[in-house]
């Protein structure tokens, strides 16, 4: 009987305390919504790090999309980094290199179907870069991309293909006019 009872206590004190608890926390009596415009938002980006052998590369491309409707988003993004590549004493072809890249893009996506992204960006990119050699240099330039593509979405994230259309084999920070990409949104 008396473990009974110690157990029918011990759970009543219990309710009571979880009971109390759930009264006195902090609860606000207006629930918080996102307004429709930050409802609509949705963020995302790129970051890189690379290291080995006297290179380093460092990345930072955070982007934001308003979704105008279930079919058309837009969107803007900003992109910086800093590569290094140290030179080599004993390789006279091994030229020490420094460059850092600033700018930004502004982008508009369309899903014709769901599972389907088509891209089109336009970027615009300060490019510093210094060489060091025996003659070294510097140079700083804009480099001025204007993109098309299309991906495979699914959920948050897409891949897919971009082809430059302004793409030039002089001042151009881009090996080839078609470029692979992934995006992630959150």
């Amino acid at each position: 009987m008396k473990i009974k009872r110690k157990l029918l206590n011990t759970f009543f004190y219990a309710l009571i305390f979880l009971n109390s608890a759930d009264l006195f926390s902090q609860q606000d009596s207006i629930p918080k919504t996102k307004s429709i415009f930050w409802q609509k938002v949705q963020f995302g980006g790129g970051l890189g790090l690379a290291f080995g052998n006297g290179y380093s590369n460092f990345s930072l491309s955070p982007t934001g999309y308003y979704h105008i409707n279930k079919t058309v988003s837009i969107g803007v993004g900003i992109s910086g980094s800093y590569v290094a590549q140290e030179s080599n004493p004993s390789n006279y072809n091994a030229t020490g290199y420094k460059s850092t890249i600033f700018g930004g893009s502004v982008i508009g996506l369309f899903h014709p179907i769901e599972d389907i992204q088509i891209s089109t960006e336009i970027e615009q990119l300060l490019i510093n870069r210094k060489f060091d050699a025996v003659n070294s240099s510097k140079d700083s330039f804009w480099n001025t991309a204007v993109f098309v593509g299309a991906g495979y979405r699914q959920q948050n994230v897409t891949f897919g293909v971009r082809f430059n259309l302004l793409h030039a084999n002089q001042n151009n920070i881009y090996g080839q006019p078609w470029l692979p990409f992934v995006r992630v949104m959150f």
